[in-house]
């Protein structure tokens, strides 16, 4: 029985044509299989995703054994977000990250979830998936408060009202403060 906290071995984005988009494994040192050399040099994952795109690029599936590894999918528009893990963990642990990281990503993203919109805002892509997984542990499954903490907070402009009274207002604010400097000299 394992009872680590290091469930996920990898995060993929690949497009429609079998093409990394973006991909992070994880190999952390404090893990009890830290020696396994598993998907630690590129040319070993580049064959690890060449086949396991060729598995699951059509839809209808979510979840695959390739290779010794359990790999969660969830196809988008011209996409497919993947999650990585030992073929002993938790199915529905996974599946509930993976769709948890998704859903952020497609809040932020404004329901763009695409390659172009993906690729344009990477940054929001990368802290989504290390507010989700931190170094192979899964830390957070709500979509929601994933995309509370990447997303910065904005003025809402549509509720301030400029008009000539308020301009007035600031106007005669600067002159006061002004004729006080004025005064003190």
């Amino acid at each position: 029985m394992n009872l680590s906290l290091y469930t996920i071995t990898g995060f993929l984005i690949m497009d429609t044509d079998g093409h990394r988009v973006l991909a992070k494994y994880y190999h952390p040192k404090s893990h009890p299989q830290a020696e396994s050399p598993k998907l630690r040099y590129v040319k070993e994952q580049r064959a690890f995703e060449k086949g396991l795109y060729h598995k699951t690029k059509k839809a209808g599936g979510d979840i695959i054994l390739y290779d010794s590894h359990l790999a969660v999918y969830k196809h988008s528009l011209d996409l497919i977000f993947y999650l990585i893990a030992d073929p002993v963990e938790n199915e529905l642990m996974v599946h509930s990250a993976l769709t948890a990281l998704y859903d952020a990503v497609h809040l932020l993203l404004r329901n763009q979830v695409e390659k172009r919109g993906v690729l344009e805002n990477l940054d929001l892509v990368l802290l989504c998936l290390d507010e989700t997984i931190d170094d192979g542990v899964i830390v957070e499954t709500d979509p929601a408060a994933i995309a509370s903490r990447v997303s910065r907070p904005r003025a809402d402009t549509t509720e301030i009202v400029i008009n000539e009274q308020t301009i007035m207002n600031a106007y005669m604010t600067v002159k006061e403060k002004m004729q006080q400097r004025i005064g003190q000299l």
